[in-house]
């Protein structure tokens, strides 16, 4: 072909070439009739739609390495397809109301704004380097993590709501902006979508999305987008402490931090957000750390000392306990008592000790084997039930 095009053109007809890697099986053999391991694309494509094949091709093909082929590849792709497809009908389904911008949706849409022009830089430097599959997984991780699990959660009215309408139309300009950076990936559902959207109606100029233009954003504002990854971290801290302890979303907590937070952790996070400089003694507390920062979420409201007693005796019993700590199960029982003694409370025998009182001050501290293998130290206080000596600090 270079020849040719010295010969009939007088220049090389190209400088790159891309070669792609042999399509193997998840088993790692070559694809061949003879095998039969060989899928029927059409039949795949019925069972996948064109777009979620030509997704699960793209995510196996890394640049560099054969093409290791799986049918649940393309399964992901047509999950994608569902994904898209759900949020579109989810915005195009919002009421508009001429009614004020919220703060927390201007401050969203700033972010999005920055969190696209960085996504886009990096797929265009992928695109440089012919890494294909890099750029769909950024595109992929845009479009799931943080267009639909975390900017369409920030602007989102309460039920039964309406949004404001500058929300809604810089909605619809990000939707529009993701379908035409996904297109050369994705073109079917990306050209079906972008023709619902409300700026293509019936009369427009461009009448194909292949046709549209991407004109760059402008520049990355990096402190934003560093603030907003620490508001999504605390969020996720509050979520934990609400799965671990079985928390509903409904039930309002109060949050404990040194420091004014973002209206976006109330909305997302369902808290009440006081100072630490303006709460007073607490009780029993669920604390997480984000980089620094310590957090703390009051639990006496939901926080039932028999339940919990229940639970560690059911899963701590006296052998399992005396097994992990090395010792004599005796010993074990000694230990709780002194620990007990030296606390000047009931003895609570939460980890395989047969007795059990209502008292709550040792609980925490004997439920960290540390107490019981005598590493004093790491929870505050401590018994060595190998020497046999009360060792309290604190």
């Amino acid at each position: 072909m270079i020849m040719a095009g010295y010969e009939y053109v007088g220049k090389m007809p190209f400088k790159h070439v891309y070669f792609t890697g042999i399509v193997r099986d998840k088993l790692g053999r070559k694809m061949s009739k003879s095998l039969g391991n060989s899928p029927d694309p059409l039949d795949l494509i019925e069972r996948y739609g064109a777009d979620g094949v030509r997704m699960g091709i793209l995510l196996s093909a890394p640049a560099g390495n054969d093409i290791l082929y799986d049918d649940s590849l393309c399964e992901q792709g047509r999950n994608f397809c569902n994904k898209i497809w759900n949020c579109f009908r989810m915005v195009k389904g919002l009421e508009v109301a001429e009614i004020a911008q919220p703060e927390t949706s201007k401050y969203a849409i700033r972010w999005f704004e920055a969190k696209l022009a960085e996504t886009e830089a990096e797929i265009a430097d992928l695109f440089s380097k012919y890494r294909l599959s890099e750029a769909l997984m950024a595109i992929y991780k845009l479009y799931c993590d943080e267009f639909s699990g975390w900017y369409l959660e920030m602007i989102k009215p309460a039920y039964q709501q309406p949004i404001d309408r500058a929300t809604y139309e810089a909605t619809l300009a990000f939707f529009d902006r993701l379908l035409r950076v996904l297109h050369p990936f994705m073109p079917f559902i990306t050209e079906e979508l972008w023709h619902g959207l409300e700026p293509n109606k019936e009369g427009c100029a461009v009448k194909s999305i292949m046709n549209t233009t991407l004109e760059p954003i402008g520049g990355i504002d990096t402190k934003l987008l560093a603030e907003v990854e620490e508001i999504k971290e605390i969020i996720a801290g509050v979520r934990n402490v609400r799965a671990s302890k079985n928390i509903p979303q409904k039930e309002r907590l109060t949050l404990i931090s040194p420091a004014t937070l973002n209206a976006l952790v109330d909305k997302l996070a369902n808290v009440e957000i006081r100072l630490t400089s303006q709460t007073g003694p607490t009780g029993q507390m669920s604390k997480f750390i984000v980089g620094t920062t310590e957090f703390a979420i009051p639990m006496d409201a939901f926080i039932n000392v028999d339940e919990e007693l229940k639970k560690l005796v059911e899963e701590y019993t006296p052998e399992r306990t005396a097994k992990i700590c090395h010792i004599d199960p005796d010993q074990l029982c000694e230990a709780a008592r002194m620990y007990a003694t030296a606390k000047k409370a009931p003895i609570i025998y939460c980890l395989g000790v047969t007795e059990h009182s209502t008292g709550t001050e040792g609980v925490m501290s004997l439920s960290n084997l540390a107490v019981l293998t005598g590493k004093v130290g790491r929870s505050g206080c401590g018994v060595n039930p190998l020497r046999g000596q009360n060792n309290v600090q604190g």
